[in-house]
């Protein structure tokens, strides 16, 4: 078996990471950290779990950690960093699901995230833990960045079309939407049900930290500078994450047929029949993302619609998906639960 330790469990990706753990035939937790909740059983705090894990939640520690085969750090930003190059030393491999070793440019990373990187040395060995684009390179990896919830989504689904280089590489816009527990578990006025409920807004309109990574994602398909126009949007549901993305075609092409042969050996991929609407709900719980993709008209526009579940393939799942392959496990192993309906 393999013995996987995760850091920070007490929030939702942290959770997450837990529920589908729990039913992976490979893994084992061992150590489950928090600063917050050391001692405390964790079913106490996620009844959900009860029967499945008997452990408490813990200090972190670097001799329980480093006795770990991976570690996934389910923390803040800036945190992982911290911990990440001893752990590294001591032969154990990580995924982080934060931020920390997603963008490679040093100082565009310390402006967007406000903070000094502690460890910038090891950002460029960091792999960014997309498997439809870096799966070879995520199999030999130390420490891999996994991506973020919406930069999954607009990445994925924007990708067929910069590969095969059929739309222009200016004016490409991202109209994207997402369920509360994006922003994390912190408690906070305006995530209230009384804040959101009913009502329906954007937000980071002049700029995003998700639109950097994003950017960075499509320029190094296209190897060349993209640009892009990023609106999120916050949405009252909990779970969910729904991009409407559009480009101008260059070049007359059978787009449906483009995206089936793209994707037509990825397991978490799914293209739907022309004429579809991908709905959020066909997602949740799973770790798929399913798109669907559109030429309104006959004209030089193609819309993409690209869902999935932030807390799963937008973090913890295809965090699961990444340390399978980092490991040498079957890919789709603890990841092969049904979307929940209703």
């Amino acid at each position: 078996m393999v013995k996987v330790g995760i850091v920070g469990g007490t929030g939702y990706t942290g959770v997450e990471l837990l529920r589908l753990l729990a039913g992976h035939p490979e893994v084992v937790v061992t150590v489950i950290t928090s600063r917050a909740e050391a001692g405390r059983p964790v079913s106490d705090l996620y009844p959900n779990l009860r029967g499945h894990f008997d452990i408490p939640f813990s200090e972190p520690s670097l001799e329980t950690l480093s006795a770990c085969d991976l570690v996934f750090f389910a923390t803040p930003n800036g945190t992982a960093m911290k911990l990440v190059p001893e752990l590294l030393e001591r032969g154990c491999r990580v995924v982080d699901l934060a931020a920390d070793f997603r963008i490679k440019e040093i100082p565009l990373w310390e402006q967007w995230y406000g903070m000094t990187h502690s460890c910038p040395e090891l950002v460029a060995e960091a792999v960014y833990g997309l498997p439809e684009i870096n799966r070879e390179a995520i199999r030999s990896a130390r420490l891999v960045a996994n991506p973020g919830c919406y930069p999954t989504a607009t990445t994925l689904g924007f990708l067929p079309l910069i590969e095969a280089g059929v739309v222009r590489f200016s004016g490409l816009v991202a109209d994207c939407k997402s369920g509360v527990s994006g922003a994390g578990r912190g408690a906070s006025v305006g995530l209230l049900m009384g804040e959101v409920g009913e009502s329906f807004k954007a937000y980071g309109v002049p700029g995003h930290r998700h639109m950097p990574e994003i950017r960075q994602n499509l320029s190094t398909v296209a190897a060349q500078d993209v640009e892009l126009t990023f609106v999120a949007h916050l949405l009252p549901m909990v779970r969910g994450i729904h991009s409407t993305l559009y480009a101008t075609l260059t070049a007359d092409t059978d787009l449906q047929a483009l995206y089936e042969s793209r994707f037509r050996d990825e397991p978490f991929v799914d293209v739907l029949p022309p004429g579809s609407h991908p709905e959020t709900r066909s997602v949740r719980g799973a770790n798929h993302c399913r798109i669907a993709v559109h030429r309104p008209q006959g004209g030089d526009t193609v819309v993409v619609l690209s869902v999935i579940d932030n807390l799963v393939k937008g973090a913890a799942g295809q965090a699961v998906q990444n340390m399978n392959i980092m490991l040498g496990l079957e890919e789709t192993q603890g990841l092969q639960a049904v979307a929940l309906l209703p």
